[in-house]
Protein backbone atom coordinates (compact mmCIF):
# COMPACT_ATOMS: atom_id res chain seq x y z
CA UNK A 1 0.00 0.00 0.00
CA UNK A 2 3.10 2.31 0.68
CA UNK A 3 4.13 1.55 -2.58
CA UNK A 4 0.94 2.47 -4.14
CA UNK A 5 0.84 5.62 -2.53
CA UNK A 6 4.25 6.94 -3.27
CA UNK A 7 3.29 5.64 -6.96
CA UNK A 8 0.26 7.70 -7.01
CA UNK A 9 2.09 10.98 -5.67
CA UNK A 10 4.39 10.51 -8.64
CA UNK A 11 1.93 10.05 -11.19
CA UNK A 12 0.43 13.26 -9.73
CA UNK A 13 3.43 15.12 -9.52
CA UNK A 14 4.10 14.19 -13.20
CA UNK A 15 0.60 15.90 -14.45
CA UNK A 16 1.24 18.63 -12.69
CA UNK A 17 4.53 19.62 -13.99
CA UNK A 18 3.81 18.03 -17.24
CA UNK A 19 4.54 21.78 -18.98
CA UNK A 20 8.42 21.30 -16.98
CA UNK A 21 8.68 17.98 -18.46
CA UNK A 22 7.48 18.65 -22.00
CA UNK A 23 10.44 21.37 -22.18
CA UNK A 24 13.10 19.25 -20.26
CA UNK A 25 11.89 16.84 -23.18
CA UNK A 26 11.88 18.75 -25.94
CA UNK A 27 15.39 20.14 -24.94
CA UNK A 28 16.89 17.12 -24.45
CA UNK A 29 15.80 16.05 -28.22
CA UNK A 30 17.13 19.36 -29.34
CA UNK A 31 20.38 18.92 -27.46
CA UNK A 32 21.40 15.49 -28.86
CA UNK A 33 20.28 16.06 -32.09
CA UNK A 34 20.54 19.71 -33.41
CA UNK A 35 23.62 20.24 -32.74
CA UNK A 36 25.06 18.22 -36.11
CA UNK A 37 25.01 18.97 -39.59
CA UNK A 38 22.45 16.51 -40.42
CA UNK A 39 20.33 17.34 -37.15
CA UNK A 40 17.36 15.84 -36.41
CA UNK A 41 17.39 13.31 -39.66
CA UNK A 42 20.15 11.35 -37.25
CA UNK A 43 17.76 10.62 -34.87
CA UNK A 44 15.83 8.57 -37.54
CA UNK A 45 18.90 7.89 -39.89
CA UNK A 46 21.44 5.74 -37.80
CA UNK A 47 18.52 3.13 -36.59
CA UNK A 48 16.93 2.95 -40.26
CA UNK A 49 19.97 2.48 -41.68
CA UNK A 50 21.32 0.06 -38.79
CA UNK A 51 18.19 -2.36 -40.19
CA UNK A 52 18.91 -2.38 -43.23
CA UNK A 53 22.21 -3.77 -42.82
CA UNK A 54 20.45 -6.13 -40.84
CA UNK A 55 18.35 -6.74 -43.22
CA UNK A 56 20.43 -7.36 -45.96
CA UNK A 57 23.23 -9.51 -44.26
CA UNK A 58 20.34 -12.20 -42.81
CA UNK A 59 18.24 -11.95 -45.98
CA UNK A 60 20.20 -10.83 -48.86
CA UNK A 61 23.38 -12.19 -47.58
CA UNK A 62 23.21 -15.19 -45.48
CA UNK A 63 19.84 -16.15 -46.85
CA UNK A 64 19.55 -18.81 -44.20
CA UNK A 65 16.37 -17.55 -41.90
CA UNK A 66 12.69 -18.15 -42.76
CA UNK A 67 9.96 -16.43 -41.84
CA UNK A 68 6.33 -18.15 -40.68
CA UNK A 69 3.37 -17.82 -42.57
CA UNK A 70 5.25 -16.05 -45.55
CA UNK A 71 5.93 -12.56 -43.74
CA UNK A 72 8.63 -10.90 -45.86
CA UNK A 73 11.48 -10.95 -43.56
CA UNK A 74 12.41 -7.02 -43.27
CA UNK A 75 8.68 -6.59 -42.50
CA UNK A 76 9.31 -9.09 -39.78
CA UNK A 77 12.43 -8.13 -38.93
CA UNK A 78 11.74 -4.19 -38.07
CA UNK A 79 8.34 -5.15 -36.53
CA UNK A 80 10.59 -6.61 -33.78
CA UNK A 81 13.74 -4.33 -33.84
CA UNK A 82 12.11 -1.27 -33.14
CA UNK A 83 10.60 -1.73 -30.53
CA UNK A 84 14.28 -3.24 -28.93
CA UNK A 85 15.89 -0.06 -30.11
CA UNK A 86 13.99 1.92 -27.97
CA UNK A 87 14.41 -0.31 -25.15
CA UNK A 88 18.13 0.05 -25.71
CA UNK A 89 18.49 3.75 -26.13
CA UNK A 90 16.12 4.57 -22.96
CA UNK A 91 18.06 2.60 -21.28
CA UNK A 92 21.43 3.50 -21.83
CA UNK A 93 20.50 7.36 -21.97
CA UNK A 94 18.78 6.68 -18.95
CA UNK A 95 21.38 5.39 -16.85
CA UNK A 96 22.84 8.43 -17.34
CA UNK A 97 19.70 10.59 -16.47
CA UNK A 98 20.87 11.81 -13.09
CA UNK A 99 24.69 12.44 -14.03
CA UNK A 100 24.18 14.47 -17.12
CA UNK A 101 21.64 16.80 -14.94
CA UNK A 102 23.67 17.15 -12.37
CA UNK A 103 22.32 21.12 -12.34
CA UNK A 104 18.83 20.02 -11.34
CA UNK A 105 19.74 17.52 -9.06
CA UNK A 106 20.68 20.36 -6.73
CA UNK A 107 17.22 22.30 -6.82
CA UNK A 108 15.56 21.69 -4.08
CA UNK A 109 11.96 21.87 -6.06
CA UNK A 110 13.26 19.51 -8.40
CA UNK A 111 12.03 16.01 -8.01
CA UNK A 112 15.26 14.29 -9.50
CA UNK A 113 13.19 10.80 -9.62
CA UNK A 114 11.79 11.94 -13.10
CA UNK A 115 14.95 12.37 -14.59
CA UNK A 116 15.08 8.93 -16.28
CA UNK A 117 10.99 10.57 -17.44
CA UNK A 118 12.98 13.01 -19.44
CA UNK A 119 15.22 10.64 -20.69
CA UNK A 120 12.06 8.01 -22.05
CA UNK A 121 10.04 10.23 -23.35
CA UNK A 122 13.11 11.84 -25.37
CA UNK A 123 13.78 8.32 -26.62
CA UNK A 124 9.44 7.56 -27.14
CA UNK A 125 9.99 10.71 -29.61
CA UNK A 126 12.48 8.71 -31.92
CA UNK A 127 10.16 5.48 -31.55
CA UNK A 128 6.88 7.69 -32.80
CA UNK A 129 8.91 8.21 -35.74
CA UNK A 130 9.89 5.02 -36.63
CA UNK A 131 6.54 3.48 -36.35
CA UNK A 132 5.86 5.85 -38.76
CA UNK A 133 8.05 4.23 -40.45
CA UNK A 134 6.88 0.84 -40.06
CA UNK A 135 3.22 1.65 -40.34
CA UNK A 136 4.90 2.86 -43.99
CA UNK A 137 6.34 -0.24 -44.78
CA UNK A 138 3.37 -2.45 -43.62
CA UNK A 139 0.99 -0.99 -45.64
CA UNK A 140 3.14 -1.39 -48.50
CA UNK A 141 3.91 -4.49 -48.39
CA UNK A 142 -0.22 -5.21 -47.80
CA UNK A 143 -0.65 -5.28 -43.86
CA UNK A 144 -3.53 -3.06 -43.32
CA UNK A 145 -4.86 -1.48 -40.04
CA UNK A 146 -7.01 -3.62 -37.56
CA UNK A 147 -8.28 -3.52 -34.79
CA UNK A 148 -5.25 -5.56 -33.17
CA UNK A 149 -2.82 -2.72 -34.00
CA UNK A 150 -4.32 -0.50 -30.76
CA UNK A 151 -2.16 -3.10 -28.84
CA UNK A 152 0.51 -0.98 -29.35
CA UNK A 153 -0.90 1.13 -26.27
CA UNK A 154 -0.75 -1.52 -24.10
CA UNK A 155 2.98 -2.82 -24.99
CA UNK A 156 4.35 0.70 -25.34
CA UNK A 157 3.03 1.14 -21.78
CA UNK A 158 4.02 -2.07 -20.41
CA UNK A 159 7.67 -1.27 -22.00
CA UNK A 160 7.57 2.33 -20.13
CA UNK A 161 6.68 0.74 -16.86
CA UNK A 162 9.68 -1.80 -17.12
CA UNK A 163 12.06 1.06 -18.04
CA UNK A 164 11.38 3.40 -15.41
CA UNK A 165 11.65 1.07 -12.68
CA UNK A 166 15.35 0.11 -14.84
CA UNK A 167 16.45 3.29 -15.24
CA UNK A 168 16.08 4.66 -11.75
CA UNK A 169 17.97 1.33 -10.74
CA UNK A 170 20.70 1.95 -13.36
CA UNK A 171 20.90 5.72 -12.51
CA UNK A 172 21.13 6.20 -9.02
CA UNK A 173 23.31 3.19 -8.94
CA UNK A 174 25.80 5.22 -11.74
CA UNK A 175 26.07 8.00 -9.21
CA UNK A 176 27.91 6.00 -7.34
CA UNK A 177 29.92 3.61 -9.82
CA UNK A 178 30.84 4.58 -13.20
CA UNK A 179 31.17 1.52 -14.51
CA UNK A 180 27.49 0.82 -14.43
CA UNK A 181 26.99 2.72 -17.99
CA UNK A 182 29.96 0.14 -19.46
CA UNK A 183 27.50 -2.58 -17.69
CA UNK A 184 24.45 -1.63 -19.31
CA UNK A 185 26.17 -1.36 -22.85
CA UNK A 186 27.86 -4.47 -22.41
CA UNK A 187 23.77 -6.20 -21.41
CA UNK A 188 22.25 -3.80 -24.02
CA UNK A 189 24.88 -6.30 -26.55
CA UNK A 190 24.29 -9.64 -25.08
CA UNK A 191 20.07 -8.55 -25.31
CA UNK A 192 19.96 -7.72 -28.58
CA UNK A 193 21.34 -11.55 -30.20
CA UNK A 194 19.91 -13.06 -27.13
CA UNK A 195 16.02 -11.41 -27.92
CA UNK A 196 14.25 -13.00 -30.86
CA UNK A 197 14.73 -9.84 -32.98
CA UNK A 198 16.14 -11.22 -36.62
CA UNK A 199 16.12 -15.06 -35.51
CA UNK A 200 12.31 -16.68 -34.50
CA UNK A 201 11.75 -18.20 -31.27
CA UNK A 202 9.97 -21.21 -33.04
CA UNK A 203 13.70 -22.46 -34.26
CA UNK A 204 14.66 -23.11 -31.12
CA UNK A 205 13.68 -26.25 -28.76
CA UNK A 206 10.38 -26.38 -26.52
CA UNK A 207 12.53 -26.41 -22.86
CA UNK A 208 14.78 -23.27 -24.56
CA UNK A 209 11.83 -21.12 -25.57
CA UNK A 210 11.07 -20.98 -21.86
CA UNK A 211 14.51 -19.58 -20.96
CA UNK A 212 13.95 -17.40 -23.65
CA UNK A 213 11.02 -16.11 -22.58
CA UNK A 214 12.10 -15.18 -19.59
CA UNK A 215 13.92 -12.14 -21.03
CA UNK A 216 11.01 -9.18 -20.73
CA UNK A 217 12.30 -7.63 -23.94
CA UNK A 218 11.21 -10.70 -25.48
CA UNK A 219 7.53 -10.45 -24.61
CA UNK A 220 7.54 -6.55 -26.20
CA UNK A 221 9.23 -7.61 -29.40
CA UNK A 222 6.93 -10.52 -29.64
CA UNK A 223 4.17 -8.40 -28.86
CA UNK A 224 4.87 -6.18 -31.54
CA UNK A 225 4.61 -8.64 -34.30
CA UNK A 226 1.51 -10.37 -32.79
CA UNK A 227 0.01 -7.30 -32.48
CA UNK A 228 0.88 -6.20 -36.04
CA UNK A 229 1.21 -9.19 -38.19
CA UNK A 230 -0.31 -12.40 -36.43
CA UNK A 231 -3.21 -10.92 -35.08
CA UNK A 232 -2.73 -12.14 -31.90
CA UNK A 233 -5.16 -10.47 -28.61
CA UNK A 234 -2.14 -9.87 -25.69
CA UNK A 235 -4.53 -11.85 -23.46
CA UNK A 236 -4.16 -15.13 -25.42
CA UNK A 237 -0.77 -15.47 -23.64
CA UNK A 238 -1.35 -15.62 -20.34
CA UNK A 239 1.60 -17.51 -19.21
CA UNK A 240 4.35 -15.47 -20.51
CA UNK A 241 1.85 -11.93 -19.82
CA UNK A 242 2.26 -12.98 -16.01
CA UNK A 243 5.93 -13.64 -16.31
CA UNK A 244 6.64 -10.39 -17.58
CA UNK A 245 4.48 -8.46 -15.19
CA UNK A 246 6.15 -10.02 -12.57
CA UNK A 247 9.30 -9.12 -13.59
CA UNK A 248 8.36 -5.69 -14.34
CA UNK A 249 7.00 -5.01 -10.87
CA UNK A 250 9.86 -6.27 -9.05
CA UNK A 251 11.91 -4.01 -10.87
CA UNK A 252 9.50 -1.29 -10.79
CA UNK A 253 9.58 -1.37 -6.65
CA UNK A 254 13.36 -2.13 -6.36
CA UNK A 255 14.21 0.69 -8.91
CA UNK A 256 11.88 2.87 -6.82
CA UNK A 257 13.38 2.07 -3.04
CA UNK A 258 16.85 2.20 -4.00
CA UNK A 259 16.76 5.40 -6.09
CA UNK A 260 14.69 7.04 -3.01
CA UNK A 261 17.33 5.74 -0.25
CA UNK A 262 20.47 7.02 -2.97
CA UNK A 263 19.27 9.86 -3.97
CA UNK A 264 19.73 11.89 -0.55
CA UNK A 265 23.35 11.55 -1.58
CA UNK A 266 23.19 12.63 -4.77
CA UNK A 267 24.05 16.08 -4.31
CA UNK A 268 27.04 15.07 -1.94
CA UNK A 269 28.87 12.96 -4.91
CA UNK A 270 27.83 14.90 -7.89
Amino acid sequence: MRYFKEFYRFIKHILSNNRLIRTLIINDFKKQYLGSFLGLAWAYLQPISFMLVIWYVFEAGLRSLSVKEGVPFFVWLISGMIPWLFIALSLNRGTNAVVDNAFLVKKVAFRVSLLPVVQLGSALLIHFGLLVFLLFVLLYYGFYPSLYWLQLIYYLFSTFILLLGLTWLTSSLRVFIKDISVVIAVMLQLGFWITPIFWSIDRISIEHQYLVKLNPACYITNGYRESLLYEKWFWESPMEMFAFWSMTLFLFVIGAVVFKRLRTHFGDVI
